[in-house]
């Protein structure tokens, strides 16, 4: 269909949703099925922790680690699946995915321990951490360049619909069926996901990087070479691994009590040594400083996601009804911020749209947690927040890919933000520590409103490529939309994959 031009001698532009192919849109929906049970999937374990713990009659720290076990893994699940995914292909490494989180889950509902039921975490762990690098970069290489904003928060909002779903669905299983069916019931949808990655064609940008730009076929990229390169450091990483994994066993666990803060610097050296080697001379910088902001971001947004329900009971002394309508509303606002950040990242650039929406969101902060007696108040304010707070972590994927180029981007961006997201298992523990000399409510505000500032600023002032340009002054403005995006400085043009042929960030 063409269109007629306007007076002025111009053609009007298509809508945006005309320039997306019906493939495009069904790679989106396959992937935002996928991350929907995703996000079930992980929050089942935080809903059912009390039935669990009576059920196994652990206490509160023993049964706490049942949810940082999913974190333990997820370091070493992000960069394998990632690497099978820059090496196979985005599509082969989703399905990987998907199945290992999904058989974790279904263990889960057959559990009869505690050692069962962590085991069955690590699992879960492994696949999460996979299933968000290789959709992540399958969608957006597969959408057009200039709506890759928007692709990037359609597919995590699907990550919030899964926790609300997840919230709806406990308040009337449990109670008739017992925990275990919660479980069993998030794998249904599986064979749906499967069946529609079944036929899926691989991302653009990948196939064009793999067929070597129309001439020979390019040798299969290996991202983890660097760690493999002579027989001793291929030993000596293999240890390496094992050393950061008791570690994060020993930080994350009642079994490393006493020595928490010596298991965590083991664990952050061990992780730091694998970012230096991976990033290699020009690009170990980019990745360790990468690494802290996904670690501040988590920060600063799981303190609430962890902790606000024992907030509104213990604090509040809400019911477990209104406990769960505050939650579906908190997942619905994270899930329209996803939107609305994809939107605005397109129109205003990554950068801007993620530092200016998380300043707005600094508003909300105090006057969440100063609400008293009004519900609808409070669900109000929680919507707002999460949907500014929470919402533009919509755009973290494209933040983050927009790094890397095509040949490493899913091992580079699976590492580095399952290395950071052990923010997450370290937020409620600190929002923990600081609510025994304040109250809890008053301890999540400050928590949340000093590592959001100090977020705007990593992300706002462009600080890992600042960081990056230290070492290598060649490192390009953003590898996924050349020229377009208008966050960085030195942008190189060309199409969506200008930096084929040049050296990547981990080059040595």
């Amino acid at each position: 269909m063409t269109h007629s031009a306007d007076p002025s001698g111009r053609t009007p532009r298509r809508a945006w949703y005309h320039e997306v192919t019906p493939r495009q849109w069904k790679a989106l929906s396959a992937a935002w099925i996928g991350y929907l049970l995703d996000g079930f999937d992980f929050v089942l374990i935080t809903l059912v922790l009390t039935e669990i713990a009576d059920d196994f009659r652990l206490d509160t720290a023993t049964a706490a680690s049942l949810v940082s076990a999913a974190f333990i893994t997820r370091w070493l699940g992000g960069a394998l699946l990632g690497a099978m995914g820059d090496r196979h292909g985005r599509r082969a490494a989703m399905i990987a995915s998907i199945l290992l989180y999904s058989l974790g889950t279904f263990a889960c509902g057959f559990a009869w321990d505690y050692t069962s039921l962590f085991a069955a975490r690590l699992v879960i762990g492994l696949g999460m951490a996979g299933e968000y690098s290789t959709s992540v970069t399958y969608v957006l290489e597969s959408w057009p360049a200039r709506l890759r904003n928007r692709a990037s928060g359609f597919l995590i909002s699907g990550y919030a619909g899964g926790t609300a779903v997840a919230a709806q669905l406990y308040a009337w299983v449990v109670p008739a069926w017992g925990w275990r069916w919660m479980f069993w019931i998030g794998v249904l949808p599986v064979g749906v996901a499967l069946w529609m990655r079944r036929s899926l064609p691989e991302a653009g940008d990948w196939q064009a990087a793999a067929a070597g730009g129309g001439t020979a076929p390019r040798e299969r990229p290996n991202p983890f070479r660097p760690l493999f390169a002579g027989r001793l450091r291929r030993r000596g990483n293999i240890a390496l691994a094992a050393v950061a994994s008791v570690a994060l066993f020993c930080a994350f666990t009642p079994y490393g009590a006493g020595f928490v803060p010596w298991s965590a610097a083991v664990a952050a050296l061990c992780l730091v040594a694998f970012a230096v080697q991976l990033g290699g001379r020009r690009g170990w910088l980019l990745y360790v400083s990468l690494m802290v902001t996904v670690f501040c971001a988590f920060l600063y947004s799981w303190p609430v996601q962890a902790l606000l329900p024992t907030y509104l009971k213990a604090d509040l002394g809400y019911p477990p009804a209104q406990v769960g309508d505050v939650m579906f509303v908190a997942g619905f606002g994270a899930m329209a911020g996803c939107w609305l950040a994809g939107f605005t990242g397109d129109l205003l650039g990554t950068r801007r749209a993620y530092a200016y929406t998380l300043l707005a969101s600094m508003a909300f902060v105090f006057p969440v947690f100063a609400v008293r007696g009004s519900l609808v108040g409070l669900g109000v304010l929680i919507f707002v927040l999460l949907a500014l707070g929470q919402g533009i972590s919509g755009i973290l994927p494209k933040y983050i890919a927009g790094h890397f180029p095509t040949a490493t981007r899913a091992a580079s961006l699976g590492f580095v933000y399952n290395v950071g997201a052990l923010g997450g298992a370290v937020a409620p523990v600190l929002g923990a520590q600081l609510a025994r000399g304040m109250p809890l409510g008053r301890a999540l505000a400050v928590l949340t409103f000093g590592l959001t500032l100090l977020v705007v600023v990593l992300v706002g002032c462009d600080v890992p490529r600042r960081l990056a340009r230290l070492v290598d002054r060649q490192v390009p403005g953003d590898h996924l939309v050349p020229a377009a995006d208008g966050d960085a400085g030195t942008q190189r043009v060309g199409g969506p994959d200008a930096a084929r042929g040049e050296s990547s960030a981990g080059a040595a």
